[in-house]
């Protein structure tokens, strides 16, 4: 009874149970099922969503670019855990913690967790230097430095075959770094393809950590401040609040997600190509936290499995026939992105708050509701 009616108590007594029945999920299906790989993907994507988050949601600074550090996280992957660097070490390697096999392969072959770290601190620094241009920039101003930096990354990681550094290619091009060692964790081996249950729980262990980060960050001085930078800058500079480390934490945080998540999805989809790192995704992951309700952890979530459902299972399984059924001659998966453009623009009509909208943010959309109800009395002096 104490649990049901304090709600700290409440609300973890849910998170245990969903944390529980998301362990066992696995067990339901095959271990090559197509939703397990549906579901696995949509693990990796609630990471970028909640690195998003704290840059959009708490902190206030719209950045369409975030598609940038997910292709910095990925390519940290490909050069650590492939044959990329094949004349390394005079032709023989380096090797860290991998296994036999790989350990007599050319190029550099790292564990998985170094390559996590190197993603996390890479991505970390990157976001850092996409802060400084936006220092002194808001809105729509902080959207378009944001965007270019997006831009730039994607260019670079299709041209970078071109650039070299001491003789090694930056990038493959537009032919990509394949393939990328799977993930060979210590007492488990390495994963195999056909077995996305590991896939999954690793994801899913990502996931747990990403939340808890979350939470204690949003609890902390560091979140009250991002907060009170996106509520009010100028209130917030002149109560003390340090703008230049706020601003750039965020950024740094939120990065080191999204670079978490693309090493984990470099090495999921066995290759690190440029064609994965389009604009749209940034507004895909965008879309997600406003579906879900902008700065709210658990509305983020919901949002990210929602539409990576939809964009996995439902348009291309479900609904993809229904045009021919119609007498239309095209693929709906086409139309994806208009899709997902209808659904936001449904859930601003409808519910702009989001699925599971923050109490701050829901009290400032829903103020003034009622209020025809109350006798307004007038002060004159």
């Amino acid at each position: 009874m104490r649990a049901i009616t304090d709600p700290r108590r409440r609300d973890l007594v849910i998170a245990v149970g969903l944390f529980l029945a998301a362990l066992l999920l696995p067990f339901f299906f095959a271990q090559g099922a197509p939703f397990m790989d549906d579901a696995t993907t949509a693990l990796a994507y609630v990471v970028m969503a909640l690195g998003l988050n704290i840059v959009v949601g708490f902190a206030g600074l719209l950045d369409l670019g975030y598609v940038a550090f997910f292709a910095i996280g990925a390519y940290t992957c490909g050069w650590l855990a492939s044959g990329f660097a094949d004349r390394v070490h005079g032709g023989k390697g380096i090797h860290v913690g991998v296994s036999s096999f790989l350990a007599n392969q050319p190029g550099i072959h790292l564990n998985f967790l170094l390559i996590v770290v190197a993603a996390i601190i890479t991505t970390a620094i990157a976001g850092a230097i996409i802060g400084l241009p936006t220092l002194r920039l808001r809105g729509d101003y902080i959207a378009i430095v944001t965007l270019a930096f997006g831009e730039i990354i994607r260019v670079i990681a299709l041209n970078g075959d071109e650039i070299k550094i001491h003789g090694y290619q930056l990038t493959n091009g537009a032919q990509g770094i394949t393939p990328v060692d799977k993930i060979d964790l210590p007492f488990t081996g390495e994963f195999e393809s056909l077995n996305l249950r590991p896939w999954y729980w690793t994801a899913l262990g990502l996931v747990v950590l990403v939340l808890f980060v979350n939470f204690r960050l949003r609890d902390s001085r560091l979140g009250r401040a991002w907060v009170a930078v996106r509520e009010d800058e100028v209130a917030a500079a002149s109560m003390g609040v340090p703008l230049v480390r706020t601003k750039l934490l965020a950024y740094a945080t939120g990065a080191a997600f999204a670079g978490m998540a693309g090493a984990f999805l470099g090495s999921y989809l066995n290759t690190v190509n440029a064609d994965q790192f389009q604009f749209a995704f940034s507004i895909f992951i965008l879309g997600m936290i406003i579906l879900g309700g902008l700065g709210n952890i658990w509305g983020v979530v919901l949002g990210a499995v929602v539409l990576s459902f939809v964009n996995t299972y439902l348009i291309p399984d479900v609904f993809n026939t229904i045009p021919s059924k119609v007498g239309l001659n095209f693929d709906l998966t086409e139309l994806s992105f208009g899709i997902f453009g209808f659904l936001l623009v449904i859930m601003m009509v409808l519910r702009p708050e989001g699925l599971l909208p923050e109490r701050r943010r829901k009290i400032e959309l829903t103020e003034g509701v009622g209020a025809g109800d109350e006798t307004l009395y007038e002060a004159r002096a």
